[in-house]
């Protein structure tokens, strides 16, 4: 296995492989932390790329299940994407990957396990943007 760092990948794949990416983590791997989310369609239709990220990362944001959790969550994950230096949809798909990430240890019951659950979910995390990137042909 390789760096499971994404924010070093994320910039070199199109905006439709972090569409997909981001699409996962919101829909999928969100699931972990016991999200259940379906977005509003009519207002992600015919969107580009770039927008369609953004769109759906706002309407999954405010759906907080638990407020505080969640607020505190959304805070770790936009200082750490915030100090990868990333821009446009590479900085928004690595939000919500570091989000989603983080939402999914409310399953742990000691401080190990919940890093462990942070890790297994890096490692989803990461063999999902390796299948994009081999879909989209980009080498990291």
């Amino acid at each position: 296995m390789s760096d499971l760092e994404l924010h070093k990948y994320l910039p070199k794949l199109p905006e439709t492989a972090l569409q997909e990416f981001t699409e996962w983590c919101v829909l999928e791997q969100s699931k972990a932390a016991g999200i259940e989310f379906t977005p509003d369609q009519t207002k992600l239709a015919n969107l580009i790329p770039n927008e369609y990220i953004w769109q759906l990362i706002d309407q999954f944001i405010k759906e907080k299940p638990d407020p505080i959790k969640a607020s505190l969550v959304a805070t770790m994950a936009g200082q750490e994407a915030d100090s990868h230096g990333l821009i446009g949809s590479a900085i928004m798909a690595d939000f919500i990957a570091l989000y989603v990430k983080y939402l999914i240890p409310a399953n742990g019951t000691t401080p190990e396990e919940a890093k462990q659950l942070i890790t297994e979910a890096a490692i989803q995390q990461y063999e999902k943007l390796s299948e994009l990137a081999d879909k989209y042909n980009v080498t990291f």
